[in-house]
């Protein structure tokens, strides 16, 4: 039986490297991620962990790995379920269902945003400048508006601390042309089948982050995908523009936390206050019914 919440993994006699929000673990040939319940929020990680997070992200992880397997090759091999990596057994009740089994690649360190609605960051440049992340857009448009087209927007990819937009340039001198060109138009078009896919399933995939990998024989989709992390995902119900949306995303606490800053109790700096139960209940609860909504799978908490 899994612990309710887990906010970080230890075995003694491996080495581990800490994300915001995974461990990992060198297996030799492959890499084992472990999702935790962390979250992380104005570049903070926050000392209250998120019941059952971890495992909503590995499990619609692997959902959208297998949906896009016969279009995007990916490092996933399989989650860890009933069998434990030799040598996990003292921690097989943490790990299970919340850890992916992957192929090794080397990261290409870029952040692979794919825009389709006038949202957050983009907003506020789009106010200032009638742009996002660079790209000119129409003026005249509305808060969470859809776009005239999804715009790739790179961003340098940050362990701790925030990701920093780049234009496309850029991120061709830093990665390479032709790979930044594949994975320009891999990203859009994963963005837009996603995206039509979540329609149908009563929500708006306002935008997402892919990350990619090379290896000998190719470029492989790695880390996670079109989770609530990685992603804002409105109801389709309750999408009106013009407004800040209802989100399954962890948008619910980061506006938890701007009003303790607007109050002058928080400067968004650590340490980082932690959360009432009210608030992680709720989130958590956001979380998985967007695992429920986009696989139609009932979530075994």
């Amino acid at each position: 039986m899994a612990i309710e919440a887990l906010r970080q993994t230890e075995l003694a006699g491996w080495k581990v490297r800490r994300g915001k929000v995974r461990d990992i673990y060198d297996l030799g040939d492959e890499l084992l991620i472990v999702a935790t319940d962390r979250l992380s929020a104005f570049d903070c990680v926050l000392p209250s962990p998120i019941p059952h997070k971890g495992r909503v992200l590995t499990l619609l992880s692997r959902f959208w790995f297998h949906y896009f397997a016969d279009r995007c090759r990916h490092h996933l091999i399989a989650v860890v379920d009933r069998d434990v990596p030799q040598g996990f057994e003292p921690i097989a009740d943490q790990i299970r269902g919340r850890s992916m089994r992957c192929r090794k690649t080397e990261v290409v360190p870029i952040e692979c945003v794919a825009r389709g609605y006038l949202a957050g960051s983009g907003w506020k440049e789009y106010q200032q400048r009638g742009t996002v992340c660079g790209i000119q857009l129409p003026p005249g448009l509305r808060q969470c508006d859809p776009l005239p087209e999804p715009i790739f927007t790179p961003a340098t990819k940050a362990e701790t601390g925030h990701d920093e937009n780049i234009s496309f340039e850029e991120a061709c001198r830093i990665a390479g042309r032709e790979t930044m060109t594949e994975l320009r138009d891999k990203t859009l078009t994963l963005y837009r089948d996603a995206a039509r896919y979540a329609k149908g399933r009563g929500i708006v995939l306002a935008d997402t982050k892919f990350e990619f990998g090379r290896t000998p024989d190719g470029i492989l989709l790695i880390d996670e995908v079109l989770t609530p992390d990685s992603s804002r995902f409105w109801p389709a119900d309750r999408y009106e523009p013009g407004r800040d949306q209802e989100s399954y995303d962890k948008q619910f606490v980061r506006n938890y936390l701007q009003a303790l800053c607007d109050r002058g109790e928080w400067d968004k700096t650590d340490p980082a206050p932690s959360l009432p139960q009210d608030v992680i209940q709720a989130t958590s609860g956001r979380y998985i019914e967007a695992y429920e909504r986009i696989t139609g799978e009932h979530f075994e908490t």
